[in-house]
């Protein structure tokens, strides 16, 4: 794996990569995460062939913060940019959570550049959804809260205690949302004030008009059973991703974190494997590239 910085519109963006002679495979973070929670899956891609890059988004992690620049507009400029930068040949793109909001605008914009899409627990989210909840109730609701100031041990603690069976470094990549600062104590890598500029941006979103736009094949994975997404008051936003959407296979993993990139990732990594050689049978048949 290399940690590395490209330029992209201006910005000096961060990524961690796998080298692979097979399919280019772009990994998306959710928000306020990181590159690094992706890197149990990547290992496992990579080690299956595949070129694999984990990007750190515009505000997160190692890549640049700028004060603008989180609607979808730009971010799905940023990936255009780092794609042709790369010289990615029509990768997969992955995306977690927001990250899955981000692929479906993404490649419903670039739609030459995709050669596939999978949404991880993500890409229907709608802040809308039935009740077409006011901003000011989603502001109060998401708000993230104050951390900055925290020691690093106590958060390490608090992930350890609610997530027992997560691995060692799926630990460490998820406290990597953070800054250490000397003294020990934690700061965010991306600000509120940013983070409310892109749930703002998401709460605009309209998936729903979005996935017709799609001709590529979507995988989307669940955290949950058809039981709790109904329950949680995700089940129509779903619904609407398996209505729009012209190619697309749902699976669920049960009793499962929101994070199944960091939860399961043999599991998921496995599952795309599965999924990306199906793909490319189905183009064999059809005679596509």
């Amino acid at each position: 794996m290399q940690s590395r910085f490209v330029t992209v519109n201006g910005l000096s963006l961060h990524l961690l990569e796998w080298p692979g002679p097979g399919l280019p495979i772009l990994l998306l973070h959710g928000l306020s995460s990181n590159a690094r929670t992706w890197s149990q899956v990547a290992a496992r891609l990579s080690a299956a062939g595949h070129h694999v890059v984990a990007l750190d988004q515009r505000g997160h992690g190692r890549s640049d913060k700028p004060s603008s620049g989180y609607d979808f507009a730009t971010l799905s400029r940023d990936l255009a940019a780092l794609i042709a930068a790369l010289g990615l040949d029509r990768p997969i793109v992955v995306g977690q959570s927001w990250g899955g909001n981000v692929v479906l605008d993404f490649a419903a914009r670039y739609p030459e550049q995709v050669r596939a899409v999978a949404f991880v627990d993500g890409g229907f989210i709608d802040l809308h959804g039935e009740g077409q909840q006011r901003w000011s109730e989603v502001e109060a609701r998401l708000r993230p809260p104050e951390m900055d100031g925290m020691a690093r041990s106590e958060l390490e603690a608090m992930l350890r205690h609610t997530n027992p069976d997560w691995s060692e470094e799926g630990i460490q990549a998820t406290l990597d949302n953070f800054q250490t600062c000397d003294d020990g104590t934690i700061r965010r890598c991306l600000s509120i004030p940013n983070h409310m500029k892109i749930l703002h941006a998401l709460w605009e979103q309209r998936p729903a008009s979005l996935y017709p736009q799609l001709s590529a094949p979507v995988l989307i994975t669940v955290a949950g059973t058809p039981e709790s997404t109904a329950a949680s008051g995700r089940a129509a936003g779903l619904a609407a991703a398996e209505t729009g959407l012209s190619q697309v296979t749902i699976r669920y993993f049960p009793h499962t974190h929101h994070d199944i990139h960091v939860h399961r990732p043999d599991v998921l990594a496995d599952l795309f494997l599965e999924t990306v050689a199906r793909w490319n049978e189905n183009r064999t048949v059809k005679g596509g590239g």
